[in-house]
């Protein structure tokens, strides 16, 4: 008989009672931004590489406004990125915790008597 799976709890905090501080990741609104706005960024990159005519060039006034806008985007995208890489958001578990035990901010948690 093994003693494994008694030493292995021991490690391992209990679930739910985890203090340890993590980042929001991707439910950080700054990842969807980076992402929209690069992918968009690229789109119009290749659109301004390849669907390049005299017209469209004629109504920008001779610029490939598709190639700079999507250029644009991407260092855009990548400051996001960059920024979200540097000052990541941290959750705390405690201050969660007393959050949820308090109630909401609006008070709709609040039953009328």
């Amino acid at each position: 008989m093994s003693t494994a799976h008694g030493q292995a709890g021991a490690d391992r905090p209990e679930s739910g009672t985890s203090t340890q501080k993590h980042t929001a990741g991707a439910y950080d609104v700054r990842t969807v931004i980076s992402g929209l706005i690069g992918f968009y960024g690229i789109v119009l990159t290749i659109m301004g590489l390849v669907a390049d005519n005299a017209d469209d060039r004629a109504k920008t006034g001779d610029w490939n406004a598709n190639l700079w806008a999507g250029i644009v985007m991407i260092v855009i995208a990548v400051a996001f990125a960059l920024w979200l890489f540097l000052r990541p958001v941290v959750v705390d578990p405690v201050a969660l915790e007393k959050e949820k035990s308090e109630g909401t901010s609006d008070g709709s948690d609040v039953t009328p008597h």
